[in-house]
């Protein structure tokens, strides 16, 4: 993925509605989105950048699927859950001087009209298009490509 100011790259995130879903973040306006920890993950939030669009998938729900969009706002957060020794998210080999995990800092932009289910997703995309419908696939953070998101967004409408 190319870091360009232009043209926003897309993303997918995931995250459990029991947990925060789409109208927890709709309600918040922003959020960190911490506790990520997957080295792949990880250097996939790397990559983010200011602008760049992010599906909001509800993973571990009936049904799984895509719930609304949000925008990168702030990247490269040092995360602070892993420092805290009461999160289950701490990590006692990451120190402030070499913090092991960032992450972005995320608005608000939609809900869809309806989620967009995994089992529509894996009718209209490859694994190769889209990694979320690969089966197995246990990453909470994916590159999406223009191509792709743009027909997300067809679908949302």
């Amino acid at each position: 993925m190319s870091k360009s100011t232009s043209t926003p790259n897309y993303w997918l995130m995931k995250s459990e509605p029991a947990v925060y879903s789409i109208t927890d973040l709709q309600r918040d306006g922003t959020t960190l989105w911490d506790g990520v920890r997957n080295y792949q993950a990880r250097n996939y939030l790397r990559q983010m950048q200011p602008g760049d669009l992010v599906f909001f998938y509800h993973s571990n729900s009936n049904p799984p699927g895509i719930a609304g969009l949000m925008r990168v706002i702030t990247p490269d957060v040092v995360d602070p859950t892993q420092f805290d020794a009461q999160s289950k998210y701490y990590d006692a080999k990451s120190t402030p001087e070499q913090p092991r995990w960032q992450t972005v800092q995320v608005e608000f932009v939609q809900v869809f009209p309806e989620i967009i289910p995994l089992e529509q997703l894996r009718q209209k995309f490859s694994a190769e298009e889209l990694v979320v419908v690969r089966q197995g696939n246990r990453l909470s953070v994916l590159p999406v490509p223009e191509s792709v998101a743009e027909k997300i967004l067809a679908l949302s409408d």
